[in-house]
C-alpha cells in the first residue's frame, strides 16, 4: 500500500474530503456549539442484510430507499440515518455528510462518560456484516481516510458502534480485524 501525504488542504472549509465521491445526505445538522470532533466510529452495513453490492445503502442515506424493493426495507420506512463516509466492498470512498456537520449514525450512544456521540464523532460505514471478513481494499481505504481525519481533527479515540451502544449494536462485528487496522494506521 502506498502511503499518501495528509494535510488539512485535503478538506474544504466544511469538511468535504477531496477525492471522495460526494453524495449529499439530508440526514445531518449542525454540531451543537461547534463541538469539536474527538471520536471516530466504525460501523458495518449491507442492504438487504447479508447481501453486498447495489445502491440500497446509498438510497437509505439519501432517503430514496423504495420499501417495495425488498421485504426488509419495510422495516426501514421513515428511518432518517446517514454517515459521514461509506466504504463499499470495492474500496471506493463515498462521503455523505461534511465532517464539520453532525451525521446521524450513532443513535443513542455513550463514550468516555459523554452521551450523544453524534455530537462529537465522525461515522464511517463499511459495507459488510457480522458474518464475513472485510476486504483488503476496504482496510486500505479506511486507513488512508483515518490518517486524513487524524491530520485535520483531534481524534482521541477510534471505536466500533458496538463500543458506544453495546446493548443494541454489534457492528463492525467479529470479522473486523482491529489489530490489523490499528497496526496499519
Amino acid at each position: 500500500m502506498t502511503v499518501e501525504p495528509v494535510g488539512s488542504t485535503e478538506f474544504d472549509s466544511q469538511g468535504r474530503l477531496a477525492g471522495a465521491r460526494q453524495l449529499p445526505s439530508p440526514n445531518c445538522d449542525e454540531r451543537p456549539d461547534a463541538m469539536p470532533v474527538s471520536l471516530l466510529v466504525i460501523h458495518n452495513i449491507c442492504l438487504p442484510p447479508n447481501e453486498f453490492g447495489g445502491t440500497a445503502v446509498i438510497e437509505l442515506f439519501q432517503n430514496r430507499l423504495d420499501p417495495s424493493d425488498h421485504p426488509f426495507y419495510l422495516t426501514l420506512t421513515g428511518l432518517k440515518v446517514s454517515s459521514h463516509f461509506y466504504i463499499p466492498r470495492d474500496g471506493e470512498l463515498i462521503q455523505f455528510v461534511p465532517c464539520d456537520l453532525r451525521a446521524w449514525h450513532a443513535g443513542v450512544s455513550t463514550w468516555g462518560g459523554r452521551s450523544r456521540c453524534n455530537d462529537f464523532s465522525i461515522g464511517v460505514e463499511m459495507e459488510g456484516s457480522d458474518f464475513v471478513p472485510f476486504r483488503d481494499i476496504q482496510y486500505e481505504t479506511l486507513v488512508r481516510l483515518t490518517r486524513r481525519l487524524r491530520a485535520r481533527y483531534a481524534i482521541q479515540d477510534i471505536v466500533g458502534h458496538s463500543d458506544i451502544a453495546p446493548v443494541r449494536k454489534s457492528d463492525p462485528g467479529p470479522f473486523f480485524d482491529w489489530p490489523r487496522y490499528r497496526s496499519m494506521i
